[in-house]
């Protein structure tokens, strides 16, 4: 009796050890995975470079081996350890071609290519998002920055300034007209703006971690990063330099472009466009007023002026092009609210080479970044071993790595 009671109680103690065992290994699984995760984390920061250089690229096969000799030769003389980022902005020529041979050849040039265009303030937050260098800058490939100033900023952010702008003294190879335009469009922005955004400067700039990782927060769909890097704040420096004409190939920014990334600025960090249809509706009521009390003397006068149909039709012309301008002004503050409300991603990667997984490893429901191959190749081709390096949930899909 007594060992049938003893069997029974066994038989209890392991059914109940049955049933806690999957959630038992789901926990250890679950704790083995973070531990991972930290290991892996600790390991990429131990083995980060010290100088990440982002290079959006967009149909540039004809600048792409210059870029490499020159850009190559600056960081070596520099002496300290990095990584390139070239993101291929869906170019339609061999630009990703040329940038997969030399990864192969030289595996600190890194490739990250988009699934189509999607501009090159998107190309820039991808190289932010992927680049793990304790300093990063961002240079355009048609060498009209020239690389050799990346020493100069450098040595101003070893000072301990955490953005270094590089400041445009002279355009060589620009018409008068764009030239023009943009010393414009910059001192209308530091007029209409609270931020201090730098006179004649672009992207190319140096900037810290702290930096970086500040930026990578900032998803908004129109991105204007000159604006944003203004904006963070941090100890910030220009450094003057001689922009020199194109190496070869064409702009890729024709006056398009050049209006709707204005455009893009200006609504990005400033609300006077809508105040300024406030303004103008104080100032054509003001003028009603006063051409009313005109009016009204002139016929007690006896004087029978402003007669006729063509005073009415163009005022009523008038009236109506403010009131269209004011609702296109308007249309464009609700359009940027409408893009933000999809919260699609940023951009989207087809192929990546050389290259980890972004920096940002644990993502929120909506993710800024989708990176299609490498969701394909996890999901149809991963193997026990490389999915228990993936952490637990909401993980960003890590890039095909092609070497």
């Amino acid at each position: 009796m007594v060992k049938h009671g003893f069997t029974q109680a066994f038989a209890a103690t392991l059914q109940v050890r049955v049933q806690c065992a999957p959630h038992m290994a789901e926990q250890a699984v679950r704790v083995r995975l973070r531990r991972r995760a930290r290991e892996g984390g600790n390991r990429m920061k131990e083995e980060s470079p010290t100088l990440s250089v982002i290079v959006p690229i967009y149909n540039e096969e004809v600048v792409i081996p210059e870029l490499y000799r020159r850009l190559t030769s600056v960081l070596e003389r520099i002496g300290e350890s990095f990584e390139v980022i070239c993101v291929n902005d869906g170019s339609r020529d061999n630009s990703l071609a040329l940038l997969h041979d030399i990864h192969r050849r030289d595996a600190r040039w890194k490739v990250i290519s988009f699934a189509r265009n999607f501009g090159h303030q998107a190309a820039i937050t991808a190289g932010l998002d992927y680049a793990r260098g304790q300093a990063v800058v961002i240079i355009d490939a048609d060498l009209q920055d020239p690389p050799e100033l990346i020493a100069d900023l450098l040595a101003k952010w070893r000072e301990g300034y955490e953005v270094v702008y590089a400041v445009r003294t002279e355009r060589e190879g620009e018409t008068w007209f764009k030239e023009f335009t943009a010393k414009l469009f910059y001192r209308l922005m530091h007029a209409i703006t609270n931020v201090e955004i730098p006179i004649d400067t672009g992207d190319f700039r140096l900037m810290d971690r702290t930096v970086v990782e500040t930026l990578r927060a900032m998803r908004e769909r129109h991105r204007f990063m000159r604006g944003m890097a203004a904006w963070v704040g941090f100890r910030q420096i220009g450094v003057p330099y001689r922009r020199h004409a194109r190496y070869a190939g064409e702009t890729k920014y024709p006056l398009r472009k050049m209006l709707r990334f204005a455009l893009d600025g200006i609504t990005s960090f400033s609300y006077f466009p809508l105040q300024l249809a406030t303004y103008f509706g104080f100032a054509i009521a003001l003028l009603s007023v006063i051409f009313i009390v005109v009016v009204v003397a002139m016929r007690l006068s006896g004087l029978h002026a402003f007669e006729g149909q063509a005073t009415t039709l163009i005022a009523v012309l008038f009236l109506g092009s403010i009131q269209l301008i004011s609702l296109g002004i308007l249309g464009e503050y609700i359009g940027r609210i409408y893009e933000e409300s999809k919260g699609r991603p940023l951009y989207v990667v087809a192929q990546a080479w050389g290259l980890d997984r972004p920096m940002i490893s644990l993502m929120p429901p909506h993710s800024h970044i989708t990176d299609v191959s490498a969701w394909h190749d996890q999901t149809r081709h991963s193997t026990p071993d490389e999915t228990d390096k993936i952490p637990e949930q909401n993980v960003l899909p890590n890039s095909r790595s092609n070497s």
